[in-house]
């Protein structure tokens, strides 16, 4: 019990001290700005509103931290397909089948926290605030809640009116090896280490046994063999059973890396990362050195955040996150 309250008490620091910066930055304002967004793009306009949004994550996450790693993976889908456009939060239309139910997209959570905030940042300022920034600044508030950097994004994204079932066959597959992973995200202008850090964020969360089933038909050296009995054992519940990434899986550390190390890497798209001579240092730096990775981390989503983002014309400001106005 005494564990248990100094972490809550410790979140309760680390959030106080967060709305500290926010406030310093919006007295100070920052020059920084990303591809027309910029940091106090709200300053006038809607200065709550990402504290509206930090509420809705940290209210939700309190209730259950595992939608950590659902706001954060939800962040990637939508940024990887079409940019960062909100375009994964559309509802399908009897016309058209969105990319939220793309077999692909079906286990994504944390969607009503999402229209939480919307709701109420509407109810404050009305047809100012993107859906596609609440969904940047809720999986940064989720990175920090659950323990890991926090880091600022520019704001200023305007929310796409396509989502197509087809679009998301571009999403990276969990059975892609280090260099087809290097090439899919290096066409999207991200470099190895910022594929290594990325991958990082699966130290949070789980996989389906669908995901990962292939991997214990066939011999395979780079999985120790205690952990595949655990991978057995878990997927003779049915393709839906979850097998956490690490041993930690609400908490962001570099637990994930080390688990590399050992051999216990879940998708065969993780284990690879450490295979591979290109990537391997780099999962062998931040196994030893957790600041490292937080840096590169905080580094490589303020990349993601900021991927093939929509300004003025080419979007709009929705109304409701799941249509298009």
């Amino acid at each position: 019990m005494l564990t248990r309250f100094k972490i809550q008490n410790n979140k309760m620091v680390r959030a106080n001290l967060v709305s500290m910066i926010l406030l310093m930055h919006a007295i100070v304002g920052f020059p920084f700005h990303a591809r027309g967004l910029s940091m106090t793009y709200y300053m006038m306009s809607c200065p709550f509103a990402e504290q509206i949004v930090k509420n809705s994550v940290n209210n939700a996450l309190q209730a259950d931290p595992t939608l950590s790693a659902g706001l954060i993976r939800m962040l990637f889908h939508d940024c990887f397909i079409e940019g960062c456009d909100a375009s994964i939060l559309l509802d399908s239309t009897k016309d058209n089948t969105a990319e939220k139910d793309s077999p692909a997209n079906l286990s994504l959570r944390g969607y009503e926290i999402i229209d939480d905030a919307k709701q109420k940042i509407e109810n404050r300022c009305p047809g100012v605030v993107s859906c596609a920034d609440i969904v940047a600044m809720a999986a940064r508030d989720a990175v920090f809640w659950a323990g890991g950097p926090y880091y600022d994004i520019p704001k200023g994204r305007f929310d796409g009116k396509r989502s197509k079932i087809e679009d998301t066959r571009n999403l990276p597959s969990p059975f892609l090896n280090a260099s087809q992973l290097i090439q899919t995200f290096g066409q999207r202008g991200f470099t190895p280490q910022d594929v290594v850090a990325l991958s990082g964020a699966h130290t949070l969360g789980v996989a389906r046994c669908s995901s990962f089933k292939a991997r214990l038909t066939v011999p395979d050296s780079s999985l120790d063999s205690t952990f595949a009995n655990t991978l057995s054992k878990t997927c003779s519940a049915g393709d839906n059973a979850e097998q956490p990434f690490d041993a930690t899986r609400n908490d962001f550390d570099n637990a994930y890396f080390n688990a590399l190390q050992m051999k216990s890497g879940v998708l065969f798209s993780d284990q690879t990362l450490f295979n591979t001579p290109r990537t391997r240092n780099l999962v062998s730096g931040y196994a030893l050195n957790q600041a490292k990775f937080f840096f590169d981390f905080q580094q490589a989503m303020r990349k993601m955040s900021n991927l093939d983002v929509k300004l003025g014309s080419q979007g709009e400001i929705r109304q409701n996150c799941r249509s298009i106005n």
